[in-house]
């Protein structure tokens, strides 16, 4: 069974989710596991025929670590993933034998983040920006709507600077 389990990290490539990373991978992550990045990105308009058009309403097939390092490959879906994540993502997959895939998303993170949950499944691990209640409450949190909305636990990394 634990050939079965599927973690998902959301990740923007911010220092908040390298941090959330590099503790799942720490503290999470066991041989045979399947570690989901999974990303979202804005909608937006794309030319006639484009593929991300196809793949907006229900997200990006499930990407390999071999394709997501690409990129020339991630260009076609608009996500420039940094060198640290790949760099935390490959070691992870040598070191602990685990398979490592990529689910991207167009859209609000707080809905997406909710639906990967339910259609790929898995449980998921966020960061936290560590936006005080005022800006919290003005700009809304993204950890907070996935813990609150989620159907199942959520872990939440908080981001110490």
């Amino acid at each position: 069974m634990a050939a079965d389990r599927r973690v998902g990290i959301a990740v923007d490539f911010s220092p908040s989710s390298k941090n959330a990373l590099k503790w799942a991978v720490d503290n999470v992550i066991r041989k045979g596991d399947h570690l989901i990045l999974v990303a979202v990105r804005p909608e937006g308009h794309y030319d006639e025929g484009d593929q991300i058009q196809l793949w907006e309403a229900t997200g990006s097939p499930l990407i390999p670590l071999s394709e997501f390092c690409d990129p020339i490959i991630m260009k076609r879906y608009g996500v420039k993933p940094d060198p640290e994540t790949l760099d935390i993502v490959t070691t992870a997959a040598r070191q602990t034998q685990i398979e490592v895939l990529m689910k991207i998303y167009w859209g609000d993170p707080r809905e997406k983040l909710c639906e990967a949950i339910d259609t790929i499944p898995l449980c998921i691990i966020v960061g936290n920006r560590g936006l005080g209640t005022l800006k919290r409450a003005i700009m809304g949190s993204v950890s907070n709507y996935v813990v609150n909305n989620a159907s199942c636990p959520v872990t939440v990394v908080k981001h110490h600077v």
